[in-house]
């Protein structure tokens, strides 16, 4: 799990006509690509309100925690950070100025009240669905409330946040996250998704395509649609119609600007024809394809609650791979699951070597409190853990390293994001989202390009025209 801060610009300052005394916010992201979103949709949220995004905590007149609860210690974690800031806050209200705290996000929904019992520094709480409301929640911590919102709302929060404005988004880059579908109904046993994040909900396809559009014009070339279970999207189309996942990527497609599409997380068991169709017939989608499979055991997959075997697995990825020949796989490993056996990790490496990922994303099992998973016997012991995650990640690595070799001597089409980290480059993204170092007089950002590859790092691959 990466930690990013919002990226903050004196120019949405501007274009919002804001002094530049004017109130400041700075957020921290913690956890998955859906929290960078809404931190930037909580930002929107406050720029109606008069608050400009800051990088400088010490600057910050309010400061938002957005909170990931996937992993273990995740609570903890946020207390040792509002220790830390209770200390700033101090430090600030003795200099006579105001500082509001709050914490959003998956802790926020999973602890409630008890965040402000345990921490007095903290102003106001605010789940994952109801930050709609946080300029509401703020003016009322102003005013001395100590203010939690973790009941889940009736209305549709995404119909109630300001859009954003332009020079914001162009702020964020060429490239721009679109949350489409939230909730998880499957209820795996290691996961807290449902619990936090509520039941499956889907966007409608009109809400969708209006928060694109907007992303087009200003600037985005490429959308990555997001979602707990992003591909059991299926959201009612302007007609009223039920539209699926594959139809909606064709729509999206079609609005002018909009170059490059993909989509994360999915589920094995919401993959269907129509979007394995959309992998073949739409060139706008990129080949490349995050689908987690969680253990190559049977055994340990029914522990999990994740109805699907091994081979249901193997065979998807074939039908795939068969409309689609060059996408890349990508994934998700959970070790150490309790009951793993010697036997059942060694399928989890069978599983790893017959696909042969591009990328992968693979942790310890950490029990979740209130997930059934916590309460199973025969927990694994943590060096036995330990053991197996260097074995599994000591593979993945080799294979992500293999894929980024071959594309050595290949001509690809890049798409140009950002400056590089030294003098003369600049930074695109290859089909299959790997880094790609090109040459400043290539192109500008945002142009796709075509170059040859010469070369693969340890995190990028380097490049020529071609």
């Amino acid at each position: 799990m990466s930690v990013n801060d919002t990226i903050s610009r004196d120019e949405q300052a501007v274009e919002a006509g804001q002094p530049a005394g004017a109130k400041k916010v700075f957020v921290k992201t913690y956890g998955c690509q859906m929290n960078v979103y809404d931190s930037q949709r909580m930002t929107d949220a406050l720029a109606a309100e008069g608050y400009r995004p800051t990088q400088a905590i010490e600057d910050a007149d309010l400061v938002l925690l957005n909170t990931c609860h996937i992993r273990e210690k995740a609570a903890e974690k946020v207390y040792s950070e509002l220790g830390r800031i209770r200390k700033l806050k101090a430090a600030r209200g003795a200099e006579g100025r105001e500082t509001i705290v709050g914490v959003a996000g998956c802790v926020a929904q999973a602890e409630g009240d008890e965040i402000i019992r345990r921490a007095s520094v903290v102003d106001l709480v605010i789940g994952p669905q109801t930050y709609h409301r946080l300029p509401d929640a703020v003016r009322k911590a102003r005013a001395g409330e100590k203010v939690v919102e973790t009941e889940y709302a009736i209305e549709d929060k995404f119909e109630r946040l300001p859009e954003p404005g332009r020079a914001a988004v162009r702020s964020r880059g060429v490239t721009a996250f679109l949350t489409v579908q939230e909730g998880c109904d499957k209820f795996c046993t290691f996961c807290v998704v449902p619990y936090t994040r509520g039941s499956e909900t889907s966007r409608p396809v009109e809400q969708i395509v209006a928060e694109a559009q907007r992303l087009a014009e200003a600037g985005v070339r490429e959308l990555t649609l997001l979602g707990q279970n992003v591909n059991a999207w299926h959201g009612e189309g302007p007609d009223g119609s039920e539209w699926g996942l594959g139809r909606l990527l064709f729509r999206l497609a079609g609005i002018p600007g909009i170059a490059r599409l993909r989509y994360t997380t999915s589920h094995p068991r919401d993959m269907d024809d129509e979007l394995i169709a959309a992998h073949r017939d739409l060139p706008a989608l990129m080949p490349y394809l995050h689908l987690p499979v969680q253990s190559g055991s049977d055994r340990i997959l029914k522990a999990m609650n994740r109805r699907h075997t091994a081979d249901d697995y193997l065979r998807l990825i074939e039908r795939i791979r068969g409309v689609r020949p060059d996408i890349a796989m990508s994934g998700d490993f959970i070790v150490g699951f309790p009951g793993e056996s010697d036997e059942d990790f060694e399928a989890t490496m069978r599983i790893v070597r017959e696909v042969a990922y591009a990328q992968a994303f693979s942790f310890k099992y950490s029990p979740r409190p209130g997930t059934p998973g916590a309460d199973l016997p025969l927990q694994v012991e943590e060096a036995v853990k330990d053991e197996r995650l260097q074995r599994l990640q000591a593979l993945l690595a080799r294979q992500q390293a293999a894929f980024a070799e071959s594309r050595v001597g290949s001509v690809m089409d890049v798409l140009i994001e950002k400056p590089g980290r030294h003098a003369g480059q600049r930074v695109g993204r290859s089909p299959w989202l790997q880094p790609v170092i090109v040459d400043e007089k290539a192109g500008e950002i945002g142009d796709i390009i075509a170059v040859r590859i010469t070369k693969a790092g340890p995190n990028s691959l380097f490049s020529e025209p071609a």
